[in-house]
């Protein structure tokens, strides 16, 4: 049952209670939704995930925990602007896009200018979003962009999570995955593995039972939990030390000093311009996520009469826009702002399909968890308990994402050209970067799917033409 005030009550089949304001439709929690107790109790286990890109941070610019952290939490509540102005699904990260974002932070020096080569990034990101988004380009765009260079993008993606800093990389390189955590890495990847794509565990969820259903819902966090119980096993992780109690106060004067374009000052037009490739690559599988939203809360709605959803893919576009210019500018964040956290929509909508009884609106599910998550990242004693294990966090979902990668890439294509031509792109994608990949890639696809075959098409048509003589 929702706890709301009378103003949240809608009527069979209505829409949920809302403020006009154009395309946008504001909703306060209490007031226009119901606040959800399982999504609150989600939102105590699942917050690790956002909490583990304080990791991303540290690693990238050297900064203090606490800045991070402040980073991380102003991030988390940004999230919260989706359902407040009317997007229904649970945003999160552009995920697949980790890999090579830090791939291409990499290249600038530690300190400012890696920063606002950051900034320049997300808010060239963000630009995108917005201009593509409300235009309507941007479908269009990718409707007319050959598969092999979209499977090229997300192989390219899938292959640097793996071979990566946070993947398989040697420790003499760099590598803070498998090289330092070894033992507790590759148990919570078999279970992540186990709990998210096995075929054995797709059966068991098909026939049932309570204790099932509680760890499909819950994603890879047993991999996590895990991992971490491993970890602290074999003295790959430090046991946690609870050494504050109460809420975390943010440092946004400090970040606001030290990390935003106003402390340090704007990137210039170069960085920007070197920035578009990889702001390209990371939209192309930001708007993949986006379709996949509107298709799990469509297709859970249709299975509920009582509450009509309004899912609109251009305010998706604007708020993942508005997100990414806020968050570049004051507090940029290399995991940038995406759509969806697909895990989480999906587990919501799954819950939402149960009934009125189960979720009272969609909006209860998704909102009441973003509030509830960025409040676990400011409680002091949760974050300590899961501080000495976000190496691995990070690491694990990575890999994750790289095996979502590698799949959903291959059914992008459909001959044997086009996955030459994508195996190539992600290879070059993966290890040289963005510019590089997207160039190699529009080459390739010229040259191994269309050059030549004006003729052949041509010619074939002046055959069919020809009458039969043996008729």
């Amino acid at each position: 049952m929702a706890i709301m005030l009378p103003s949240a009550r809608r009527e069979h089949g209505a829409e949920q209670p809302y403020i006009p304001l154009g395309i946008f439709k504001i909703r306060l929690p209490f007031v226009h939704y119901g606040v959800e107790v399982p999504e609150l109790i989600q939102a105590i286990f699942m917050f690790v995930t956002g909490l583990a890109a304080t990791q991303f941070l540290q690693d990238m610019f050297g900064i203090p925990f606490e800045i991070a952290l402040t980073i991380v939490l102003f991030h988390e509540i940004t999230y919260c602007i989706h359902q407040i102005f009317g997007d229904p699904i649970v945003a999160g990260w552009i995920t697949a896009a980790i890999p090579l974002t830090v791939a291409f932070l990499s290249k600038y020096a530690m300190g400012v200018e890696r920063i606002e080569a950051l900034i320049a990034l997300q808010v060239t990101v963000g630009l995108l979003f917005l201009l593509l988004g409300t235009t309507g380009l941007a479908k269009k765009i990718l409707d007319v962009m050959p598969g092999s260079i979209k499977a090229g993008v997300v192989l390219g993606a899938g292959i640097a999570a793996v071979t990566g800093k946070y993947g398989f990389l040697s420790a003499a390189a760099g590598g803070i995955g498998f090289a330092k955590f070894p033992i507790s890495l590759t148990v919570g990847i078999m279970i992540a593995f186990f709990l998210l794509y096995a075929k054995g565990f797709k059966e068991m969820k098909a026939k049932g039972g309570s204790i099932i259903a509680v760890f499909a819902k819950y994603g890879m966090v047993p991999g996590i939990i895990g991992a971490m119980l491993v970890a602290f096993a074999v003295g790959e992780a430090p046991l946690p030390k609870i050494d504050q109690w109460g809420f975390f106060i943010p440092r946004f004067g400090e970040v606001f000093a030290t990390y935003s374009g106003f402390g340090i000052g704007f990137p210039t037009l170069s960085m920007f311009i070197a920035a578009l490739p990889m702001a390209i690559v990371a939209y192309i599988i930001a708007f993949g996520d986006i379709i996949i939203g509107q298709t799990v809360i469509e297709r859970a709605n249709e299975q509920r009469e009582d509450e009509y959803i309004d899912m609109n893919p251009n305010r998706t576009n604007i708020l993942c826009g508005v997100r990414n210019m806020i968050e570049g500018v004051f507090a940029p964040t290399v995991t940038l702002a995406g759509p969806l956290w697909a895990a989480m929509t999906v587990s919501i909508a799954e819950r939402y399909k149960q009934g009125r009884q189960a979720m009272d609106s969609i909006f209860g599910g998704s909102g009441t968890f973003n509030i509830m998550k960025f409040i676990c990242v400011m409680y002091l004693p949760l974050v300590a308990i899961f501080k000495p294990i976000l190496p691995i966090a990070i690491a694990l979902t990575i890999m994750v994402q790289g095996f979502a990668c590698f799949y959903i890439a291959m059914e992008m294509t459909k001959t044997n050209e086009e996955r030459g031509v994508a195996g190539v792109i992600g290879a070059i994608l993966a290890v040289a970067g963005a510019t590089y990949g997207l160039a190699a890639g529009i080459i390739l696809w010229f040259v191994v799917e269309r050059l030549g075959t004006q003729k052949i098409n041509v010619a074939q048509k002046a055959a069919d033409a020809e009458p039969n003589a043996n008729v």
